[in-house]
């Protein structure tokens, strides 16, 4: 992300000045406010938590949040409606899910108005837009939200499994602790060698679900 230098120094709240953020911590601040933004959103966390993506799901909404980024530094013009659809595609791509309450109008919403702040275009402190989702994200608790999401495989669930709702039906963000990762390239699949027995036929195996 492209950082323009601030006019000037900010007054800090308890007094003294407060220094413009570097460009490094403006583009590190962005990172990490787009995976705070994908984890406060319902509809991935319930996939996450259901593996919808398969076994790597917590390693798809790391790569998630590092593509969202990359979108932006190869089209930095992105709007609103062209992130949305990437937002679903991505949904519908890794996690064999449709997203059908719209709630990524509000992921989008969001993920363009961080990025505004630390552009210096919605006020002299750059980062309180970004301290503001850090502080939405410790505090998430019970999130109270209808989320509508289609599992795609439709595959029946143990009923011992847990599927990120509490028993009111409310979105639980609060089952596990998580830290923000580095944002990491996406992930390479291990292409599968043949093996031959020992009498030079080949075996065949299954693919697996994801």
């Amino acid at each position: 992300m492209s950082a323009q230098a601030q006019s000037g120094p900010v007054a800090a709240p308890g007094g003294g000045v407060l220094l413009p953020p570097t460009p490094e911590r403006l583009q590190q601040a962005f990172d990490h406010g787009i995976w705070y933004a994908l984890s406060l959103w319902p509809a991935l966390h319930v996939a996450t938590a259901n593996s919808w993506g398969g076994p790597e799901s917590t390693d798809k909404r790391d790569w998630f949040a590092g593509a969202v980024s990359d979108l932006f530094s190869s089209r930095p013009d992105t709007d609103n409606e062209e992130l949305e659809i990437f937002l679903l595609q991505i949904m519908q791509d890794e996690f064999d899910c449709n997203v059908e309450d719209e709630s990524e109008v509000e992921v989008t919403r969001t993920i363009l108005g961080l990025r505004k702040s630390l552009k210096g275009e919605a006020g002299d402190d750059r980062m309180a837009a970004f301290r503001e989702l850090e502080r939405r994200w410790k505090n998430r608790g019970q999130m109270k939200y209808q989320v509508d999401v289609i599992d795609n495989e439709a595959e029946e669930v143990d009923d011992e499994e847990w599927n990120g709702f509490d028993d009111d039906g409310d979105v639980d963000m609060t089952a596990a602790e998580e830290a923000v990762p580095n944002l990491v390239p996406a992930i390479k699949k291990e292409k599968v060698e043949p093996e031959v027995d020992d009498d030079g036929f080949t075996k065949v195996i299954g693919k697996k679900k994801r």
